[in-house]
């Protein structure tokens, strides 16, 4: 079977990407998979982080596919063939006539916000008037961040799809709202396991400079206003001296607002800070060093950062917003705050310390054997072959 996988994938980076070239990897063991992405993602100045790009292949984005290959530094990264700019209209009559001389059966697209909608959406609707299927995994509906014009413009790229792949029940939901007959199928959100594997807690620590006796939370991922990282400051002021937060994530915007948090309640010598953009090679320090990883989002839907704690058989405490529950509560995997409050986190995370952590990590070994790449890809390929019935 032939399929076309249009998405980001390096040189850009990011979950997304690496989401993306897991679920590729898995799709070709059994069938011809080419893997299509962008010539320009997002605007520089629309992109709140420093670089959309893997370490130093920026200055590859703008030369040939042959340049980049040189310039590759991401062992996960897939060849991708770079057709699309976002904001290009011209752009994308010429990627759907690329597609199509590639004549897939299956064109696969993951979507997570609506700015996507004109580029992506304009092109399944060339390939779906040619008998493609179009798939399209999605991570949201409903963006976090509303803008006026998102309904509309989401609208229009569900419409051109044939059927989706959907992660958490609040996807779901999102889904069947604004487009009532939709063809969809639910699966676990698969765990990142590229990044290698766990190393010694105090060898991780010593490296990362973390107090080796402290319990330690790891707040991982952007940062972003929605994911609650100022919850997270004031229920560590709550929390007695002995516990430690490490920061790993780029931020998204500024990070003063933080830094202040951290300056008002005195918490300099508490707090680990690498606010930047974590290394695929890093991943494996900061949470093989940390005790549990905290998510007191304010909204969500799924998580990518969850499967990536998983994977390092890391327990998770997180909020009970959009899909986490899901990820968690019925897996054994870690512990729910009721909602997004500091003073229930703080509580939430004090009763992790004083719960059987031991018994958090043997579910999390049980979990892995459902959500994989390959189980993915499966259920992909069976949907499709529902579809086209």
């Amino acid at each position: 079977m032939k399929i076309a996988y249009l998405s980001t994938f390096y040189p850009f980076r990011g979950g997304i990407a690496q989401f993306n070239a897991s679920l590729c990897r898995a799709l070709e063991k059994d069938h011809q998979v080419k893997a299509f992405t962008f010539t320009r993602q997002y605007p520089n100045i629309l992109f709140p982080g420093k670089s959309q790009f893997v370490g130093n292949s920026e200055k590859a984005c703008a030369i040939d596919n042959s340049s980049i290959e040189n310039n590759k530094i991401d062992n996960n990264a897939i060849d991708a063939e770079r057709i699309l700019d976002t904001i290009n209209p011209i752009t994308y009559y010429s990627a759907a006539r690329n597609i199509l001389e590639f004549n897939p059966d299956i064109m696969l697209m993951k979507y997570w916000m609506p700015f996507f909608a004109p580029s992506l959406g304009y092109v399944a609707k060339r390939l779906k008037r040619n008998g493609t299927i179009n798939i399209s995994v999605l991570d949201n509906v409903i963006p976090h961040e509303k803008r006026p014009g998102d309904i509309a413009l989401t609208k229009y790229f569900l419409k051109h799809n044939s059927g989706f792949v959907v992660m958490s029940n609040t996807v779901r939901q999102d889904l069947l709202s604004l487009k009532q007959d939709s063809e969809y199928i639910f699966q676990e959100h698969p765990l990142y396991d590229h990044f290698g594997a766990k190393v010694d807690k105090i060898a991780a620590r010593k490296k990362l400079n973390i107090p080796p006796d402290k319990k330690v939370l790891l707040f991982f991922g952007f940062i972003r206003s929605y994911k609650g990282l100022d919850l997270l400051l004031e229920a560590l002021n709550a929390l007695p001296a002995d516990f430690h937060l490490v920061i790993a994530g780029e931020a998204y915007g500024s990070f003063d607002k933080y830094d202040d948090m951290i300056n008002k309640y005195n918490l300099g010598n508490r707090v680990t800070n690498a606010a930047r953009y974590i290394e695929d090679s890093e991943v494996p320090l900061f949470f093989s060093a940390a005790d549990v990883c905290v998510l007191p989002y304010k909204s969500a839907t799924q998580s990518g950062i969850i499967g990536v704690s998983y994977h390092f058989g890391l327990p998770v405490v997180a909020t009970d917003t959009g899909g986490l529950k899901e990820m968690i509560e019925p897996h054994g995997t870690g512990l729910m705050v009721d909602k997004p409050d500091a003073a229930e986190i703080a509580i939430s995370i004090k009763q992790y310390f004083n719960s059987d952590t031991e018994l958090f990590k043997a579910n999390i070994d049980n979990y892995k054997e459902k959500a994989s790449w390959d189980v993915l890809a499966q259920k992909i390929i069976e949907f499709y072959n529902d579809l086209k019935l």
